[in-house]
C-alpha cells in the first residue's frame, strides 16, 4: 500500500499488460495509475491524485477527502437493541459506543 496526501493506493500485477495497476481505496471517485517500478508507482499515484484535486477544482466540485469519519452499517434489529442498551449503560450515544468497540477490535489485531 502507498500513501499520498491520505489517499491510499492499492497495487496489483496485471499480466495482459506486464505493468503494475494501482487504485486509490479511499474515495468513491476513481483514481488509478499505473507504473513499472516502486519509484514509477509512487510518481503516477501523486501524478493521479493531483490531476483528480486539480478536476474538483475547476469543476467546483469539493475533492472527496480520505477517511471521513463516516462508517455506514446495517445490523438486524436485535443487535442494533443490544448496542443501544449497552451504550445507555455506559453513559455513551451509540455511535461513541461504535466507536469504542471498533478501537478495541482494532487495537486487538
Amino acid at each position: 500500500m502507498i500513501e499520498y496526501k491520505g489517499y491510499l493506493g492499492v497495487v496489483s500485477f496485471d499480466l495482459e499488460i506486464d505493468t503494475f495497476h494501482g487504485t486509490v481505496i479511499n474515495t468513491n471517485d476513481v483514481i488509478a495509475f499505473y507504473g513499472s517500478s516502486v519509484t514509477e508507482l509512487k510518481k503516477e499515484m501523486q501524478r493521479s491524485i493531483e490531476e483528480y484535486l486539480a478536476f474538483c477544482q475547476e469543476r467546483g466540485k469539493e475533492p472527496e477527502e480520505p477517511f471521513s469519519g463516516r462508517i455506514a452499517i446495517q445490523a438486524s434489529p436485535e443487535l442494533h437493541r443490544r448496542m443501544t442498551l449497552n451504550a445507555a449503560r455506559r453513559h455513551l450515544t451509540l455511535n461513541g459506543y461504535i466507536q469504542e468497540v471498533l478501537e478495541k477490535a482494532v487495537a486487538a489485531e
